[in-house]
């Protein structure tokens, strides 16, 4: 287990980074436990989602269903370790449920379970249904009168699915300014490279013609990420994508870039070589 460290509400791009290898940390540990799950893109997503959880999000884990709180909702399901460990370093639950990964009777299944895991939005399984997921609860949030800002995040081979661009089209119909798409763009899909299976490119423009404000950032830095959300926050009349430009296996040296390890579990070996570098 990763050694304690002291998190607060507002951090600073270092403390942000170092809570980001404590979640990296855990992402390894809790697949290597389990002996399954989907290393890759967990840590590919792990800066997005710290930044989100420990600097933009509006939340409350003493009140998990809170009405008023932002909503993260984690569209491609299969990176669910990595929202686990915001969630457990954020005290919805103990730490110490991280270890029960996929097991039978755990909370923590290898994909995400809105009833039965505090803090989890929806309940995922197959790609492509979160966007049109969140344009749910962006009309909601808008036919309440409430201030809540729904943020969506994709895996840039989710967005081979049409019920993405379906979402996409009506997202900018209704003018969801309260609404943010984060596609994880670490170029890479379980059957090989994005370019190979179905090529996205030029995936920026697709936005952009659907009507949605877009901002290309290095989703692993964390600058460049928190100065998007907050852009992010004044424009209106449309929703905002960001084109998230990371790497697969973001922070392991071997499982970087490595196909491999978009669902296999690291080995014993692997998880003590990999936790050494993540110090």
């Amino acid at each position: 287990m990763p050694e304690e460290i002291d998190l607060t509400p507002t951090t600073s791009t270092g403390e942000l980074a170092t809570i980001a290898k404590r979640l990296r940390s855990h992402v390894i540990a809790m697949t290597g436990t389990a002996g399954s799950g989907h290393p890759g893109g967990s840590l590919s997503a792990a800066d997005i989602v710290t930044t989100l959880y420990f600097k933009i999000l509006r939340h409350d884990p003493r009140n998990p269903r809170w009405k008023d709180r932002d909503r993260f909702i984690l569209s491609k399901g299969h990176a669910a370790p990595i929202l686990y460990a915001a969630l457990a370093e954020n005290g919805y639950f103990p730490l110490q449920e991280l270890s029960t990964l996929r097991r039978p009777g755990s909370s923590l299944q290898g994909h995400c379970d809105m009833t039965a895991t505090p803090g989890v939005e929806m309940s995922s399984g197959s790609l492509g249904q979160g966007l049109s997921f969140g344009i749910g609860v962006a009309l909601a949030g808008r036919l309440d009168a409430r201030d809540y800002r729904v943020y969506v995040l994709l895996g840039d081979g989710e967005c081979d699915e049409g019920q993405v661009w379906e979402a996409a089209m009506a997202s900018a119909h209704f003018k969801l300014d309260n609404m943010v798409a984060i596609v994880d763009h670490n170029e890479q899909q379980i059957d090989g490279w994005n370019y190979e299976i179905m090529n996205l490119e030029p995936l920026a423009e697709k936005w952009k013609s659907f009507g949605w404000h877009v901002i290309e950032v290095d989703g692993h830095d964390f600058s460049q990420l928190i100065s998007a959300f907050e852009k992010a926050k004044l424009i209106k009349g449309k929703p905002t994508a960001f084109i998230a430009k990371t790497v697969k296996g973001k922070g392991v040296s071997f499982m970087e870039r490595n196909l491999d390890f978009h669902g296999k579990a690291p080995a014993p070996e692997e998880v003590k070589k990999a936790l050494e570098e993540l110090k």
